[in-house]
């Protein structure tokens, strides 16, 4: 598609940010639990408290950036599921390099056979209410989390036991490397101030405590007192939910200093504001039905299966000619970068899965070698009896899948591709994402997700490997990461299952079972006077994931 043309369907499109319909990821299935030893121990310093800063004593920062949880902010049922859960605090957390450090946690260690995570809890914290937070509050916010089956998912959970006032035992079903990052993202809730009504009204042990929500206008939070950590350099935040115009406008006129915008507005200019783009992992992709249709149908009677987009040419031929740079440039204004599997960037990437795309020529020749000809002239290829012709659905409220969709829908026609396209609410797409490809859109800091879009027992499951992916050598690879002492250690694995170099993996040089196209970067206006810190690559855009260092802003000007 000519990069003209794609700012064409750009600026018909206002581009909507930050929207998915991503569901918590389920866990492999359990088993019993055994006798352990620790072998495996993290102690990091605990970070130390720090004087306000006196320029920013009084002041109250007003931020546009989106994020209203209509569910709350319990994190037993989610809330703070991609981190940084503002109001509660983590055992551990990621810092901008996304290393993994101490927070509610002094040290943790894992038994032999993986299956008992020992964490010990520094014994200076309390909630916002003043009580203390020991070991008993954790327990039962990791139960709690388990029993409610929520959207932070705790499946592979067997107990929590508080063993004395600051050390918990989190005993597994199965071992599971990524369980440390339930860690780091499930946020602790107080046993005493816990119950129906808690999601609205939240008490934590993070740096913030909230003091009033307008739903669906605004929400204002102010310094917990009792923080253990670093001390919040600012007396007040307002969070305001409102429309991206009405939020730009806000931010013209000098009423909120950081304000989040879609990818069309980063190259404006704002009086005493700078434009701040984000990495982020926040991908957009084609998921394509792997397994041909048979008449097969899910428990809802929903049709699995596409004649098409079973074909691995077919899938393969499309990720060779995508011009993923186009597509940023194009669609996102440059505010992105091309996508090649669902975890770009991050220490579980296979850089060598990549591949050199915007390639006709290879593309036809992949097409050739599959048995795809235009036998009848129309410029559509044909195998037998079968048209080179899916669907391609897309959730109708997200202009930028839109473009994206009528972006690739126009690159693959040149190689005799047809790709139909069809807006949908997400209610429809659950009908029809086992049958039809569908733009969807993922990227957290939790390998489990890589795990449930692609193993073969995730086949069908909620929103995860809709398409009814399933390679055997790639289920052991994800089984081996899944499995793995450490997180350190699972990270071959990971990599594997993308690509192990052999010929084998999901990604484009493997089964190609899906097509990714592009990692947005978050874009955001910051006031010249404020100093957000160094961002870290951000997961998804559920929640606030630039306050992930809240306590570490500060204000710059007199």
């Amino acid at each position: 598609m000519k990069k003209s043309l794609l700012k064409v369907v750009l600026f018909a499109l206002f581009v909507l940010f930050l929207a998915t319909a991503c569901q918590s990821p389920d866990s492999p299935p359990p088993s019993s639990m055994e006798t352990h030893s620790p072998i495996q121990t993290s102690s990091v310093e605990q970070p130390s408290a720090a004087e306000p800063d006196p320029s920013s004593q009084g002041r109250t920062l007003t931020l546009a950036i989106g994020g209203e949880s209509s569910d709350g902010y319990d994190p037993t049922l989610g809330w703070g599921r991609y981190g940084s859960p503002l109001f509660q605090s983590t055992l551990l957390r990621r810092d901008a390099d996304l290393n993994i450090v101490n927070d509610l946690a002094t040290k943790y260690t894992v038994s032999e056979d993986r299956l008992v995570w020992t964490v010990d809890i520094r014994t200076d914290a309390r909630f916002s209410d003043g009580q203390p937070l020991t070991a008993r509050d954790v327990a039962f916010t990791y139960n709690q989390a388990a029993k409610s089956g929520g959207l932070t998912d705790l499946s592979i959970l067997d107990q929590a036991i508080a063993v004395d006032e600051d050390t918990v035992e989190l005993r597994l079903k199965q071992p599971a490397s990524t369980f440390v990052n339930r860690l780091i993202s499930l946020g602790i809730v107080p046993e005493h101030a816990y119950g129906e009504g808690y999601a609205r009204k939240p008490i934590g042990s993070g740096p913030y405590q909230l003091v009033q929500w307008d739903e669906g206008q605004q929400l204002i939070v102010e310094p917990n007192p009792y923080y253990y950590g670093e001390k919040p350099q600012f007396d007040r935040i307002v969070f305001l939910f409102t429309s991206e115009d009405a939020a730009f406008a806000a931010a013209k006129a000098g009423q909120v200093q950081v304000v989040s915008v879609p990818p069309a507005l980063g190259k404006q200019t704002l009086a005493g504001m700078h434009v701040l783009p984000v990495q982020s992992i926040d991908n957009r992709g084609i998921m394509f039905p792997y397994v041909p249709d048979t008449g097969e149908k899910d428990e809802e009677g929903n049709p699995i299966g596409n004649n098409v987009t079973s074909d691995l040419a077919i899938r393969r031929a499309i990720n060779y000619v995508i011009d993923r740079k186009a597509l940023v440039e194009g669609v996102l204004e440059g505010f992105g970068a091309p996508a090649y599997g669902p975890a770009d960037f991050v220490p579980w990437w296979e850089p060598e899965s990549a591949i050199q795309d915007a390639d006709p020529q290879t593309a036809q020749q992949i097409l050739q070698e599959g048995g795809w000809q235009d036998t009848n002239g129309d410029g559509i290829l044909e195998k037998g009896d079968l048209q080179a012709s899916f669907t391609l659905v897309y959730p109708a409220s997200d202009s930028t899948r839109q473009s994206l969709a009528l972006a690739v829908a126009d690159m693959v026609k040149a190689i005799g591709i047809q790709i139909e396209l069809r807006g949908a609410s997400w209610d429809e797409i659950e009908t029809l994402m086992h049958s039809n490809a569908v733009l969807f859109g993922w990227g957290s800091h939790d390998q489990t997700e890589m795990y449930n879009l692609y193993h073969s027992s995730m086949r069908g499951n909620g929103w995860y490997n809709t398409g009814f992916y399933a390679n055997e050598q790639v289920d052991t690879y994800l089984d081996l990461a899944m499995g793995a002492p450490s997180e350190e250690e699972a990270l071959v694995y990971w990599r594997a299952a993308q690509w192990d170099k052999k010929g084998v993996g999901f990604t484009a040089k493997g089964d190609a079972a899906w097509a990714w196209l592009v990692n947005l970067q978050h874009v955001f206006f910051v006031s010249d006077c404020l100093d957000v810190g160094k961002q870290q690559i951000q997961p998804h855009g559920h929640g606030w994931p630039i306050t992930y260092n809240i306590t570490e802003w500060k204000w710059t000007c007199k």
